[in-house]
């Protein structure tokens, strides 16, 4: 085997494109797909530093990188130069998986947040990824902390007794890894490795930069299939941290292909659903629910924990501002039962976890057969946008109190210790 380094590419000169974007008021000339393709170069090291931040900060400076087509296109470039998944193969592990129940076809979903919004909450998302396993397929795609002090591969690698090898699960081993679990944890710069390049410009600059927002749209099992099957990711969940981004996001879903999808963000610019208060929400939908492949639709709506059948919690309550170790410990007596019933934390882990059921199309069966502990009562209500969001909470009390979740998140860690280097 040659142990050559493969050839350097070419340095992209990006004055032109630079030039046409500044001064602000002038960016009109500029194509979503100009800025998209000029993006791709950073993931190949094709593109200076100087000229890197340059770019950034324009795309900043002139709103361009809140723009819908302009993060839709971003994305299908990121998702390209993404590491290579052996798609034929999962497919056929998830098909095997597959537990269809209402309108969930046994995919994959997805639930996080773009972060940034200077909260410091606890990590729900990652913490409702692990309660929805216990019924869903799970794709969590997450990373490092960039604006808080525990992000959720911070939290997952400091959870006792034993943490994952989250750096194993990678495109050879994530088929293996669900013919045994319900659950993985994508970590970003195993399947995005072309992000290093781009790592030390970001770090140089003291603003969120477009890759912030482009992450949540690319989860790596999106790889563009030109077989007519089914996205491998059935369902997300997004949390934006500003209002105005959200319907953003919901046309940016749109364009890359998302049938079933939640933008969520809490009144509060908070980016997941707010155990304080409202929640502003879009939801992704087919245009008729009795045909899943007719047009796709976003209804918007706003959500309050009394639609989930829970008391509201002041945001103080929820937001530890700890240190990943000790949100792992949070986790930890979360998934082994050990919190109060009316632990406020414990109610915003459960609406979030509900609100994924409820996207996921899992909610809307009319019976229930989830296993031991079930008491088969569906609760048929229907909230805000035609969800059944108390069903969500009950399936989510289930997940907790019947120890599935607590069995897959151990699978996971055993599998991915099993793992080679």
């Amino acid at each position: 085997m040659s142990t050559e380094s493969p050839p350097e590419l070419p340095q992209v000169d990006l004055k032109p494109l630079l030039a046409r974007l500044w001064p602000v008021g002038h960016p009109d000339t500029v194509t979503p797909t100009e800025i998209a393709e000029a993006l791709s170069y950073f993931f190949t090291d094709q593109v200076s530093p100087v000229q890197a931040g340059a770019l950034l900060m324009c795309l900043h400076f002139t709103g361009l990188d809140r723009e819908a087509e302009v993060l839709a296109k971003t994305a299908e470039c990121m998702l390209k130069a993404a590491a290579k998944i052996d798609t034929s193969k999962l497919r056929s592990v998830i098909k095997g998986r597959a537990r269809k129940e209402g309108g969930y076809n046994g995919g994959l979903v997805d639930i996080v947040g773009t972060g940034g919004d200077s909260h410091n909450t606890f990590n729900i998302s990652t913490t409702s990824s692990i309660l929805a396993s216990s019924l869903l397929l799970v794709a969590k795609h997450g990373n490092k902390a960039s604006t808080s002090k525990s992000g959720s591969a911070d939290l997952l690698n400091c959870m006792q007794p034993r943490a994952p090898q989250i750096s194993r699960v990678r495109p050879d081993t994530i088929a293996q890894l669900y013919s045994q679990t319900k659950y993985a944890f994508l970590f970003a710069p195993v399947f995005h490795p072309g992000m290093r390049y781009v790592a030390p410009t970001r770090r140089q600059l003291p603003w969120r930069t477009i890759f912030n927002l482009v992450g949540p749209l690319a989860n790596p099992v999106e790889v563009p299939d030109t077989s007519n099957n089914p996205p491998l990711l059935e369902a997300r969940m997004i949390g934006v941290a500003r209002k105005d981004i959200g319907p953003v996001f919901a046309q940016a879903l749109q364009l890359v292909g998302a049938r079933k999808a939640l933008v969520v963000c809490g009144d509060e610019e908070l980016d997941e659903i707010s155990c304080a208060g409202p929640t502003l929400c879009w939801r992704l939908g087919p245009k008729d629910p009795s045909n899943p492949s007719s047009e796709t639709v976003t209804e918007h709506f706003l959500l309050h924990p009394t639609d989930f059948g829970l008391p509201a919690h002041p945001l103080s309550e929820v937001s530890p501002g700890k240190e990943p170790a000790e949100n792992a410990a949070i986790l930890a007596r979360i998934l082994n039962g050990e919190m109060p019933d009316d632990d406020p934390i414990l109610h915003f882990v459960l609406i979030n976890t509900a609100a994924l059921f409820v996207v996921s199309g899992i909610c809307d069966a009319d019976t229930s057969d989830m296993g031991p502990g079930d008491d088969g009562v569906v609760i048929k209500e229907r909230g805000p946008g035609g969800g059944r969001w108390k069903e969500g909470v009950r399936r989510a009390r289930w997940a907790i109190k019947s120890g599935e979740a607590a069995r897959q998140w151990a699978k996971f860690v055993e599998v991915t210790n099993s793992f080679s280097e």
